[in-house]
């Protein structure tokens, strides 16, 4: 049992937001340091104690968030804080554009997504290249903000987003040119629904870009670090490998043309988001609510520290696909 003198000293959080980004047990830490004789009074510039397993931290189940896909208007403020205006996770305007080079855009095209989240990439892709998109967003709160920001920037028309529910969808209301899924299939049960779904309204000839989280194997799912990731996530994942997932798009007449690991891109990115979490953290304090925000920036950094930690173990990949839809399957000439 704690003594009362354990229980009065708290971690600062400078210091916790470096231990969970570390993978050390802020709690766990906060004991050594205590028992080392440290008032904690002030931020200490390492940590030199034995490394504690992320994954042994127990989740408190209210803070994954469960309600609107653990969305809320602070959640969103503070993501925005970490990966830039329109963004909720790792790839920013130059990475969306260099992602989309292989789709050969252009004005005369419209693309569907899914996932859009803020409408960042959307609005990227239309401003770049002309293209018309129409975005598929499964948080009620993250396409309110994200048509606020497309009618803000006079995109309005050509980066639409939209609220449907994947699991429920069985058809999209028009045809595309392009379609994208950027880490958005991982999370959806009935994967083989979701991608027909995408291929009937897919031209022939058009294309399908895909980022998503995979599996390594299927005896990663039995993992107590797979269990960890898991109960941490927002919305129940449903990852499957990489092999399965392509079998998915060929059993509906999408041929994959590039399938890669960008994992290591996609660490790279969390890490260089991630390294000014402290100045962040430091203006949140300034303001009238900064301890609530700060709670959130904590949340949000142990969210992507268990993300990151997933993929440098390799149990979780981050595979980009490119396919095309075959012309003369479903649908023939039909579709144009």
């Amino acid at each position: 049992m704690s003594s009362p003198d354990e229980k009065k000293v708290k971690l600062p959080w400078k210091l916790r937001l470096k231990a969970w980004w570390e993978g050390y047990d802020p709690e766990e830490l906060r004991l050594r340091l205590l028992a080392q004789g440290d008032g904690l009074e002030g931020d200490r510039p390492s940590l030199e104690p034995e490394k504690i397993d992320l994954a042994t931290r127990t989740i408190d189940p209210s803070e994954t968030q469960e309600e609107d896909q653990g969305w809320n208007e602070e959640a969103v403020d503070i993501a925005q804080y970490i990966w830039g205006d329109g963004y909720c996770g790792p790839g920013g305007p130059e990475y969306i554009v260099a992602l989309s080079k292989l789709l050969a855009l252009s004005p005369e095209m419209s693309m569907l997504q899914i996932g859009a989240s803020l409408g960042g990439p959307a609005r990227v892709l239309a401003e770049e290249f002309g293209v018309w998109m129409t975005g598929y967003e499964e948080s009620s709160v993250l396409v309110e903000k994200a048509q606020e920001m497309s009618k803000m920037a006079g995109l309005e028309r050509k980066a639409v987003i939209a609220q449907y529910s994947p699991e429920e969808i069985e058809e999209f209301e028009r045809k595309f040119d392009r379609a994208l899924a950027k880490e958005a299939l991982f999370t959806i049960q009935n994967k083989t629904k979701m991608i027909a779904a995408i291929e009937e309204k897919l031209k022939p000839g058009g294309l399908m870009l895909i980022t998503d989280y995979v599996i390594s194997n299927e005896q990663i799912l039995s993992s107590d670090s797979y269990k960890e990731w898991k109960v941490g996530e927002r919305t129940t994942p449903y990852p499957v490998t990489a092999d399965e997932l392509k079998s998915i798009l060929k059993k509906h007449n999408l041929q994959v043309r590039v399938s890669e690991d960008i994992s290591q891109q996609y660490i790279d990115m969390i890490n260089q988001a991630w390294a000014g979490a402290d100045q962040v953290a430091a203006k949140l304090a300034k303001e009238d609510d900064g301890t609530k925000k700060i709670q959130t920036l904590m949340r949000e950094a142990e969210f992507w520290a268990r993300r990151k930690k997933m993929l440098e173990s390799g149990d979780l990949q981050l595979l980009r696909i490119v396919a095309n839809k075959k012309a003369g399957g479903p649908g023939g000439m039909s579709d144009w």
